[in-house]
């Protein structure tokens, strides 16, 4: 049996998987969901919020087990499905608040209220306009993420979600100048704007590009109150055959490279075909010293 098992990046050792075994034998008696917050307590394992990886830890002790490393209690509860549970939001033939066209001046739009709504009652009416507007639909972020919803005068204009950065990204990493090491430390520094829409009936001129400087500022702050920890640089994507990343080059965004257009499941397989349309790849620093700051 190997010496070494390496998950998401981490070594495990052979010292450190007997240390589980032996978690797992002091504790018979608890499940698999008690024996992972043991592990993240014996490893010190926590976000950077100061909660305990579970799910984390989890993950990994079904791998050691399915590899033949540790031998886990039976299963005793099955979760629910979060695909079934996180349903795509019913489009509306008509959702509230929409009166006709807006089109005018950015002055003449009024003052912009920014709303962060994750996990408010504007949650679900923020997903139904991403579903029912954006050319990708709503799909439900995985990790840390925030939801901004934009108002002039009480009626919505705009949406901006935004969730975890991907673990790789070769442009990106180059830019950065970071070691794995401090990519795998630091990545959470890191947000993605996973959706950005101004809704259809809304005209204004240099109002996505004024969005993002304004959301830009606040980001960092919402996600420290969120998640207790700031973030550094942000990233997007923008699908070539659709969008010149116009607003992101008004509001200095830095184009740093293209997407190759394989998936994950391309890179599993192995298969060197392009699946996915390419995607430049924009980056917005939120303080001078970023980059230094992510490579310390």
């Amino acid at each position: 049996m190997q010496s070494e098992f390496v998950y998401r990046g981490r070594k495990v050792s052979a010292a450190e998987m007997e240390g589980i075994r032996q978690l797992i034998a002091a504790h018979p008696g608890l499940s698999r969901w008690r024996l992972s917050f043991k592990l993240c307590a014996a490893w010190n394992w926590v976000q950077p919020n100061g909660q305990p990886r579970a799910m984390l830890a989890r993950s990994l002790m079904l791998q050691l087990h399915r590899a033949g490393h540790i031998q886990l209690p039976a299963q005793r509860f099955c979760p629910p499905n979060n695909a079934a549970r996180h349903r795509a939001p019913r489009v509306e033939a008509e959702l509230p608040l929409e009166v006709g066209t807006v089109e005018c001046s950015l002055a003449e739009l009024g003052p912009l209220e920014i709303r962060q709504v994750r996990r408010t009652s504007e949650e679900a009416f923020f997903g139904r306009l991403l579903q029912s507007h954006h050319y990708l639909r709503y799909t439900q972020p995985v990790g840390e993420h925030l939801k901004h919803l934009v108002y002039a005068r009480g009626r919505p204009v705009a949406c901006l979600a935004w969730s975890s950065a991907p673990r790789h990204l070769g442009p990106r990493d180059r830019f950065i100048g970071w070691s794995v090491a401090q990519r795998q430390q630091r990545l959470g520094a890191l947000a993605n704007q996973q959706r950005f829409l101004i809704l259809p009936w809304v005209r204004v001129a240099h109002l996505a590009s004024h969005l993002l400087a304004r959301a830009t500022r606040r980001l960092s702050a919402d996600w420290q109150a969120r998640y207790r920890h700031p973030i550094d640089v942000l990233e997007t994507f923008v699908q070539q055959d659709r969008f010149r990343g116009t607003c992101y080059q008004a509001a200095n965004w830095i184009c740093v490279g293209q997407t190759t257009g394989r998936t994950r499941q391309n890179k599993r397989l192995r298969d060197n075909q392009v699946h996915a349309p390419i995607k430049d790849i924009y980056l917005y620093p939120l303080h001078a010293d970023a980059r230094g700051q992510l490579c310390r």
